[in-house]
């Protein structure tokens, strides 16, 4: 497992050089040696390569005091791609389009500004009509502000819950993607306030702990319910879907994790939902061993009842690896029967039409290859010049009138890992 202090890591302890001296991040001396470095305004750096890689160090916020070792923003594709330190180039994704202009990262103080394209509070006499915005296509053709799809992304990314690796398998459940996610949310601020206080991920249920699970909720939910005279704070939801369907009254959406309240919906809303992500969801309907995650603002009523306002919706693989379609499914399917390594790419803002790589093997000798699916009726003739360095090398696969091609082997020896305790960015 990886130590807090890290904040990076899934193929095993990173190296630094800090004032001279190298360190691994397990070894003893490494916490005080970072916390000197942070007082000194000192950057380490990280050794995956002869010449190193500036890092910083950022304090940690919460109750675990510390410090944490960080990329030094839009670096990440400059580490080795078997570090943990690695991403792969942010013109290979979505993530490229809204780096530094809806994601705006100060290494000084270790926080991320969000900017966000949908509210988090409540405007009288305004109807939840955005439920189906935020996947991508209404904001197509800007990254200056991340839609509801593009934070749960960005979230999914930061969390390195897009990342794979054999000994990952069995290690990947709700606990471990919620203790991500919420770990992923720290020190982001989003609206002029944290983006944590205001995330809701149901923990695992329990029976026997139904009543404390029950008080910590509500508790939580407190700040979005209604009071005379003011704004009406809405909440953000990341929950797995488990069923969206008419009720006695109006409509409403169960959560897993949550079986004794569900969140309501309005009849645009739920109709809207229908339409905008029928592919998403013939996908999920259709494949017995995928995940559907929603993305949703909500608000309480006085009587205590969530009210979704707008949604989004992914499907993920049983390893929680979001997909687009059948043919992406296929290919992260086998990639991880081959025990490949790989970090697969999210589109956040991009629309459908745009391309993107969908994943990006870090187990290769060399370069990390782009892996490309050319979906029917989009062209595919100068994908790779769009989105990254001609000398990265690609793969692709046209499936429509292809199997799929030999995957670009793998190098003779590389490391087994784990899930990672911590969040790493």
């Amino acid at each position: 497992m990886q130590e807090p202090a890290t904040g990076n890591g899934l193929t095993g302890p990173s190296v630094y050089e800090i004032g001279g001296q190298r360190f691994e991040a397990a070894s003893r001396g490494f916490a005080e040696a970072i916390a000197q470095a942070h007082a000194a305004h000192h950057r380490p750096r990280c050794m995956c390569l002869v010449d190193g890689v500036e890092m910083y160090v950022a304090r940690l916020a919460g109750a675990n005091d510390g410090f944490i070792v960080k990329r030094m923003p839009n670096t990440g594709s400059h580490h080795a791609p078997d570090c943990p330190s690695y991403e792969p180039p942010p013109e290979s994704s979505g993530l490229g389009q809204v780096l530094g202009s809806a994601i705006t990262e100060d290494p000084a103080t270790g926080e991320t500004t969000l900017k966000l394209d949908f509210s988090m509070s409540k405007i009288a006499g305004r109807s939840a009509m955005s439920a189906a915005s935020g996947d991508g296509d209404s904001v197509a053709s800007s990254g200056t502000k991340l839609s509801l799809r593009g934070l749960l992304d960005y979230l999914w990314d930061q969390a390195e819950l897009t990342r794979w690796q054999a000994g990952f398998a069995g290690k990947r459940t709700w606990s471990t993607v919620r203790k991500h996610l919420l770990l992923a949310s720290e020190n982001k601020i989003a609206r002029g306030g944290s983006l944590r206080t205001r995330l809701y991920i149901p923990e695992v249920f329990s029976v026997e702990h139904r009543d404390a699970i029950n008080a910590r909720r509500m508790a939580q939910w407190s700040q979005a319910v209604a009071a005379p005279g003011k704004p009406q704070h809405l909440m953000l939801l990341i929950a797995e879907v488990k069923e969206i369907m008419p009720a006695r009254y109006g409509f409403k959406a169960v959560v897993k994790h949550v079986p004794d309240q569900a969140f309501a919906l309005d009849e645009q809303l739920y109709r809207r939902l229908g339409r905008r992500f029928e592919s998403a969801l013939a996908l999920w309907g259709a494949a017995d061993d995928l995940h559907m995650v929603m993305v949703a603002t909500f608000n309480v009523a006085a009587a205590g009842i969530p009210t979704i306002v707008e949604l989004s919706l992914m499907p993920v693989t049983r390893q929680w690896l979001p997909v687009e379609d059948g043919f992406e499914k296929q290919l992260i399917d086998r990639l991880v029967a081959d025990g490949r390594s790989f970090v697969k790419g999210l589109r956040y803002n991009l629309g459908a039409e745009s391309a993107l790589a969908s994943a990006t093997l870090t187990d290769c000798d060399g370069s990390a290859p782009l892996l490309f699916v050319a979906h029917a009726g989009i062209e595919d003739r100068g994908w790779h010049l769009e989105v990254c360095d001609r000398s990265v090398p690609a793969w692709l696969w046209h499936p429509s009138s292809e199997a799929m091609p030999s995957l670009p082997p793998r190098r003779q020896h590389h490391p087994s890992a784990v899930e990672p305790a911590v969040v790493c960015r």
